[in-house]
C-alpha cells in the first residue's frame, strides 16, 4: 500500500527539477520562473489584472511586485483600458515584451522536444497521456464549491448561462418563470445554493430547495461546458445531499428534461431511482428520488 502524499511529494520534486523551475535562470532567460510565466499569461492581449492574479493563483501585492519589475525591464506596461471601467487595471506586452515571449515560446517548445527525445515512440505517448490525464485531475482538484446567496454576480451569471443552454437543448424551448421556483428559493432559510470555481471563476451551480421537514429538492443543476469531464457536477450533488443530511432530511428529489441524458446517466450513478411524477413541471419527463438519511437516522 503507497502512501499518497509521498507519492505527490516525490512527483512534485521531480517536475520542478526537470523544468528548471527553482532554477534563477528558467529556461536560460535572466529572470525567474514567475516572471516568465506572467509574461506567457500576458500573451499578444492585454489581460486584467484580477484575471491574471486569479489564473497564477497569486495575491495582489505579490502580481504588483512582479510586474513592476516587468515594467523596469521594459518588457510590460499597465494602463486602464480606455471608456471602460476606471476600477480596473490592464497589463500588455510592449514591443520588447512580446520578442521575449517569441523566445520564451520557443525555449519551451525545445524544453518539450528535450523531455520527449530520450524516451521511444511508445513512451513518449504514455507520458503525454498521463500528463495530459494529471493537467486532467489537477484542474479537477483545484475546484472549489461554496454555498452563496442566489442573489450575488457569480450566481446569476450561472443561472443564466444555465436557462440559456435549456433554452437552445430543449424541443420546446425555455421559460424560467414556468419552472414556478423563483431563485429566492434557494437562500437559507428555504434553501441552499452552490457555486463552482475554478482559478477563481464561477463554472457551475446548484440549488437545493427545503421541501418540508424530510424532503428535499436538487434545482439548477449546471456545470459550463468547458469544465465538464471534471467530476463537477457530481462533487456539487454529493455537496448538496451533504446539506440536506445536515438539515435531517431524508429524501432528495429531482426532475429532468428528455434531452439531458447525461444528467439522468448522472443520477443514476448516484443511487437515484426513477419515482413517480411529485410537480406538475411542464418541462419534466423523468423524476427521480434518494435515501439520503445517514444511519444515525435510519
Amino acid at each position: 500500500m503507497f502512501d499518497a502524499t509521498v507519492v505527490i511529494r516525490g512527483f512534485d520534486r521531480t517536475v520542478t527539477q526537470r523544468i528548471g523551475a527553482l532554477n534563477s535562470r528558467y529556461l536560460g532567460r535572466k529572470r525567474p520562473l514567475v516572471e516568465s510565466r506572467m509574461l506567457l499569461e500576458i500573451g499578444a492581449d492585454a489581460r486584467p489584472l484580477r484575471d491574471l492574479r486569479a489564473q497564477l493563483g497569486i495575491d495582489s501585492g505579490f502580481l504588483s511586485r512582479t510586474l513592476r519589475s516587468l515594467e523596469r525591464h521594459g518588457l510590460v506596461r499597465t494602463t486602464r483600458p480606455p471608456g471602460g471601467d476606471g476600477r480596473i487595471r490592464i497589463a500588455q506586452l510592449t514591443a520588447a515584451g512580446r520578442n521575449e515571449l517569441r523566445k520564451l515560446n520557443e525555449l519551451s517548445d525545445n524544453l518539450a522536444r528535450s523531455v520527449l527525445a530520450p524516451l521511444s515512440t511508445d513512451q513518449g505517448e504514455r507520458l503525454i497521456m498521463a500528463m495530459a490525464e494529471v493537467e486532467r485531475l489537477l484542474r479537477a482538484s483545484a475546484v472549489e464549491l461554496r454555498t452563496e446567496r442566489p442573489s450575488t454576480r457569480e450566481a446569476r451569471w450561472c443561472l443564466k448561462r444555465y436557462f440559456e443552454e435549456l433554452a437552445a437543448r430543449f424541443r420546446t424551448g425555455f421559460d424560467p418563470s414556468v419552472d414556478g421556483t423563483p431563485a429566492s428559493e434557494f437562500a437559507p432559510p428555504q434553501g441552499f445554493f452552490l457555486v463552482a470555481r475554478l482559478d477563481q471563476q464561477p463554472i457551475g451551480c446548484g440549488a437545493l430547495k427545503l421541501c418540508d421537514r424530510s424532503t428535499g429538492e436538487i434545482k439548477r443543476l449546471w456545470v459550463a461546458p468547458h469544465a465538464r469531464g471534471l467530476g463537477v457536477a457530481r462533487r456539487i450533488v454529493r455537496e448538496l445531499e451533504s446539506i440536506a443530511r445536515s438539515c435531517r432530511l431524508h429524501t432528495v428529489r429531482l426532475d429532468t428534461n428528455e434531452s439531458l441524458t447525461e444528467a439522468r446517466a448522472l443520477y443514476d450513478s448516484c443511487g437515484y431511482h426513477e419515482v413517480e411524477p411529485f410537480n406538475d413541471n411542464p418541462y419534466a419527463h423523468h423524476w427521480f428520488a434518494k435515501s439520503v438519511a445517514s444511519s444515525r437516522d435510519s
